[in-house]
């Protein structure tokens, strides 16, 4: 058994803050730096819902920077941004970075820019991502970063929801060796979109320079030029820092919203109880800032411990090799590292004996942690032996914004299963219920869900639709926050999550709605019905496939029908959702409610052993499916991806 960095015992800990959290939280709210320390540690907000802290006036920026500037750590590298697609690479100290994102937040502040307002982030992996997700924290403006690959529609459907003063946009992102240009998708976006924004101020890159030609446009550097630093705004502990859309499974994104207070509380935390990282050290994430992973541990969490974090544009292949990731771990001397399984897969598959890692000193790197999908035990076992440190693989979601379960570092060290996400994080009481709602013994399967309180730094609501936010986690089980996945803990406590209960998959560590796909699919005259199911895929972890079936009298060659289809998806959603797979089938299995049996067309398609609902309306159905996906109709699976 590794060990070395246990300070407290896991189970004393974890027992306190399910016994009494208000003293437990009122805790670790003292390791804040508040310009006005909470006195109501829990209560009850307008919708009754639970809230921490609500009195305690902060600034997440001023927590992030020049906190500790004020602690002497001004020179310290704050921010390394490294860039191998464009071969480029900077570092900005507390100072640097401080003063940067003070002088964006001065040219926030210029639009007319103010607290509470929101302001959309469409931008790749550069520095000035970072920046300005920080520029509007410190003036107590929401962002809504949106990943920079999503389409137009996408966009649109957020900036309806959001209803952002300003949009702000770089002129293209980079994938692998390909340059997207991003202009022209907002500007689709604009026009498709209701809400009108008042601005959209973007970033000219050197591979594609926008043309800034609406009235709306204006230039980053130009207004930046002009700008005058801005000190911090306090904000309530309860105002929202952020808004992030989490895929809905009505296709329709939900609006997760995420507080300063309880945010700030909880990221440190588990900076230090969870990631047993200290001020100084280098904290990695290899994600996006599209993802809750790059707003919680590239940009606010680190920083909010005092590290220093790193912003990387690249791929873990391919930018340019199989050997990127331990290239930068030496380069930059990397302590903890986290990242997604898929990324892993990936390399493993490009350099299955690791023969690249020997070329670099990753001696630094004492813990590697991966999360965002399911990490099946080859990949958990060769990580192991070819890193010969602890290898940790935990769990959580947007709508938590930090770990549910996980070997907990900083408190105790626990040895890992492979297949497992390791313990319940200290204020997190993960029970396993039936449908019925009764909970279940060890090793038994069933729904995954917190007992209300959530702690702090989980979402408090969805964006403008607080009764989606009930309906979707709270009605389900009352009482209990339902996580949409299913699962069991075995005789150790250790939680195993098996998959989700939904119709949301995780393609290459993205969230994303089948919902969503189908109703691109069933836009097409010739789609009569449809259903986007996830399929297990052995890169990307599941990849979605559609089941369709054709119009009565429509005449159309099948791979001309496949071939529209996922254009149609990679317009409408991204190329991302990889998108490539239909198979023709005469008719849907359903119940006789006519609710499709998803689950029991994912286990078909993964080759496993599935029992025949009773309440199914025609059983001959499954039959062919089975059938068509043994022909190959449907690909082989993890093939052609």
């Amino acid at each position: 058994m590794f060990s070395g960095y246990g300070v407290t015992d896991y189970k004393k800990e974890y027992s306190q803050a399910l016994a009494d959290p208000q003293s437990y939280w009122a805790e670790q709210a003292k390791n804040i730096a508040w310009y006005k320390a909470p006195s109501t540690i829990l209560s009850k907000d307008s919708n009754d819902n639970d809230a921490w802290f609500v009195d305690g006036e902060l600034n997440s920026a001023y927590l992030a920077l020049d906190y500790h500037i004020e602690q002497g750590r001004g020179e310290q590298t704050a921010l390394i941004y490294d860039s191998p697609v464009t071969n480029t690479k900077s570092t900005y100290s507390f100072i640097e970075l401080r003063d940067e994102v003070a002088r964006f937040a001065g040219v926030l502040d210029g639009l007319g820019v103010t607290k509470g307002d929101r302001v959309i982030i469409y931008m790749p992996m550069i520095a000035e991502a970072a920046i300005a997700m920080l520029a509007c924290a410190r003036i107590g403006a929401i962002h809504s970063v949106v990943f920079g690959g999503f389409a137009p529609r996408e966009l649109a459907t957020r900036i309806d929801d959001a209803t952002p003063r300003v949009i702000l946009c770089a002129s293209c992102g980079i994938e692998f060796a390909s340059v997207i240009a991003y202009k022209p998708l907002v500007d689709e976006a604009l026009k498709i979109s209701e809400h009108a924004v008042e601005h959209c101020v973007v970033l000219q890159r050197s591979q594609v320079a926008a043309e800034l030609g609406n009235d709306i446009d204006r230039d980053w550097q130009s207004l930046l030029a002009d700008a005058a630093p801005v000190d911090p705004v306090p904000v309530l502990s309860s105002d929202p820092l952020y808004i992030l859309y989490t895929s809905g499974t009505t296709g329709k994104p939900k609006g997760v919203v995420r507080d300063n207070g309880g945010h700030a509380v909880a990221l440190s935390y588990s900076l230090r109880k969870l990631y047993n990282v200290k001020a100084g050290e280098v904290f990695w994430a290899a994600s996006d800032v599209g993802w809750v992973v790059g707003h919680s541990y590239i940009v606010y969490g680190p920083l909010f411990a005092g590290c220093t974090t790193i912003l990387f544009e690249g791929k873990p292949v391919r930018t340019p090799d199989a050997g990127t990731f331990w290239r930068v771990i030496a380069d930059h001397g990397v302590n903890v590292f986290f990242t997604a399984p898929t990324a892993f897969r990936a390399i493993k598959k490009e350099d299955p004996d690791a023969a690249l890692l020997k070329d670099y000193d990753v001696s630094s790197l004492r813990t590697l942690f991966v999360a965002g999908e399911r990490t099946d035990p080859a990949t958990y076992e060769w990580l192991c032996q070819i890193l010969g440190i602890p290898v940790i693989d935990h769990w959580w979601q947007t709508e938590t914004g930090w770990p549910v379960a996980s070997v907990p570092m900083g408190i105790e060290y626990s040895e890992p299963k492979a297949g497992s996400v390791a313990l319940p994080v200290p204020g997190f009481d993960v029970q396993i219920l039936s449908e019925a709602g009764e909970r279940q013994g060890a090793g038994q399967e069933g729904d995954v869900v917190i007992k209300l309180p959530l702690p702090p730094g989980c979402l408090p609501t969805v964006w403008g639709d607080h009764q989606r936010y009930l309906d979707a986690y709270l009605s389900e089980h009352p009482g209990y926050y339902h996580t949409g996945d299913g699962g069991y803990v075995d005789e150790d406590g250790y939680l195993y999550i098996m998959g989700r209960t939904d119709d949301v998959i995780n393609v290459a560590g993205h969230r994303l709605s089948t919902g969503q796909m189908e109703e691109v699919v069933a836009a097409h005259p010739a789609v009569a019905e449809c259903a986007v199911v996830g399929v297990e895929d052995r890169d990307k972890g599941q990849v979605p496939a559609g089941l369709v079936i054709i119009k009565d009298g429509v005449n159309i060659e099948p791979g001309k029908l496949q071939d529209e289809l996922v254009a149609m998806v990679r317009a409408e959603v991204g190329a991302f959702a990889n998108f490539k797979q239909i198979v023709l089938v005469q008719r849907l299995p359903k119940t006789r409610s006519g609710k499709i049996l998803r689950q029991v067309i994912r286990k078909i398609a993964d080759r496993k052993p599935y029992e025949t609902p009773a309440t199914i309306d025609d059983p001959v159905i499954l039959h062919e499916i089975s059938d068509a996906l043994r022909d190959g109709k449907i690909g082989l699976i993890g093939e052609g991806s």
